[in-house]
């Protein structure tokens, strides 16, 4: 019998690993080796299973999904990652690509295409979209020339820190769900506020408001 290709899910939705791993598991080449919500459970499993394919959302229960794909680039090599996720591809694309991620597509898109996705993947291949691509010709073309969109300037770290006050979390709960301390995330707001031209308006950086 022809071995299957194991495929380690990570994702703060226990519905969504469920569908998931139903949608895998139905395929003949396919299986689900193991499942977590948070970043430093999912790189434990992926140093004891050793998974051909990580499917990473970049929104965990704990941890960061871009930094646990830099992780996995650095710690297992071999294994390779698929950025999952409900995040704009045209601004996390690049990045995901930049940490070490073989693939990036949206969880809007249909089930035959996710699937095709990974096993993209893990035939060594790359899957990034048509625009993403066109993307990252464009600056190679202009050699990093191009005015860059003020979230560009933003590194990962902060980019997710901006988005998560966006979402109305506290600094204390960023800082608990990134596993930083606060004196980190207030750090990292004051980088914000500088790299967006913000010197004036207020990011709310106290441990319990935005």
């Amino acid at each position: 019998m022809t071995q299957k290709t194991k495929i380690l899910l990570v994702d703060d939705h226990p519905l969504v690993r469920e569908w998931l791993a139903n949608l895998i598991n139905d395929e003949t080449d396919l299986e689900v080796c193991g499942q977590s919500g948070t970043s430093q459970e999912a790189l434990a499993l992926a140093i004891r299973l050793v998974p051909d394919c990580a499917v990473v959302d970049l929104s965990l229960e704990s941890g960061s999904g871009l930094e646990l794909v830099k992780d996995l680039k650095a710690q297992l090599p071999s294994v390779k990652t698929l950025v999952l996720s409900m995040h704009d591809e045209m601004l996390y694309g690049e990045r995901a690509m930049r940490a070490g991620a073989s693939g990036y597509i949206m969880k809007r898109e249909a089930t035959g295409k996710i699937l095709d996705a990974i096993r993209t993947v893990t035939a060594g291949g790359l899957f990034y979209s048509a625009a993403v691509n066109e993307q990252l010709a464009q600056k190679v073309v202009q050699g990093g020339t191009a005015n860059p969109m003020p979230l560009e300037e933003l590194s990962d770290r902060e980019l997710e820190v901006f988005h998560l006050l966006g979402q109305g979390l506290s600094a204390r709960q960023v800082s608990e769900k990134m596993n930083l301390s606060f004196k980190t995330v207030h750090a990292y707001c004051s980088r914000i506020r500088e790299k967006l031209n913000l010197a004036g308006t207020k990011i709310n950086s106290r441990p319990d408001k935005v």
